[in-house]
């Protein structure tokens, strides 16, 4: 399969170790700039067996061209969707889906956790108060340089839930191709090696719901055991401290059914 990588992407120490796996693995890629507000990227290869990753600009805009897979924005990855499968394995089953415009109630001194209903990262999931939350959207709506949200975006919003420590695992095909702690007892932790228990949960959620033939699932222990966080679109999620060789031999074998040599 032939690699796209967008350039400059994550600020993480991990994200330039695609390079090297793909040169280990004899796989060729390519590497893409988006400029600001484009529509398209300048593309050499002109085969149709490829796989993106870099943004979700990147995975969007890749979708008009006839790349297998190419990448798997959206589709299944709405709340809105895998919600109605998973239930209350989910961190955040009870939410409330609105409009970004829309006027929310609140109580006095109240937060609320407040995401993008779908993966899009049209901004980050956080706890909000009436005021901050206000202020953000007044802000983005009137910002010239939002060109991803507007009154229409659907969100989802919940009450704060204590988290033990949250894990993304990459699952392939149905099985768990590799994982990453990102967030430990309120530390952030990029380490590997996620409890077995949580890599079951998570193969055990996929036999109930395959979002797609690869996808990113974000999971978290709490005091009522393993939740969902979230789904996320395998073509643009950071890798933390993921086994990146691990996750492009189980695409390739997924994918494109080829047997793996190494310039090792």
């Amino acid at each position: 399969m032939y690699y796209i990588i967008q350039e400059n992407v994550f600020r993480e120490p991990n994200y330039d170790n695609i390079f090297i796996v793909l040169e280990k693995l004899n796989l060729p890629f390519e590497i893409v700039k988006i400029e600001p507000f484009a529509e398209n990227f300048e593309v050499k290869t002109e085969l149709e067996n490829v796989f993106v990753y870099g943004s979700v600009k990147l995975a969007k805009i890749a979708q008009q061209y006839n790349f297998k897979p190419g990448s798997y924005y959206g589709g299944n990855h709405s709340f809105e969707v895998y919600s109605k499968y998973y239930g209350n394995n989910l961190l955040n089953y009870d939410s409330e889906i609105a409009e970004f415009g829309h006027n929310l109630k609140w109580e006095v001194g109240e937060e609320k956790f407040i995401r993008p209903s779908r993966d899009a990262k049209v901004f980050t999931g956080k706890k909000f108060t009436e005021i901050k939350w206000n202020d953000f959207v007044e802000q983005a709506l009137n910002s010239k340089e939002n060109t991803l949200l507007n009154r229409d975006t659907k969100i989802q919003i919940t009450k704060p839930k204590k988290i033990y420590k949250e894990a993304r695992v990459w699952i392939v095909g149905g099985k768990v191709a590799t994982s990453s702690y990102y967030l430990f007892h309120g530390n952030i932790e990029f380490e590997e090696n996620v409890d077995i228990e949580g890599i079951n949960f998570a193969e055990k959620m996929t036999k109930i719901y395959e979002v797609a033939d690869a996808f990113v699932m974000d999971i978290c222990l709490t005091s009522e055991g393993w939740k969902i966080v979230e789904i996320n679109c395998v073509n643009s999620a950071g890798f933390y401290k993921a086994d990146i060789e691990k996750l492009i031999i189980a695409l390739e074998e997924k994918l494109n059914v080829k047997k793996i040599t190494t310039n090792a």
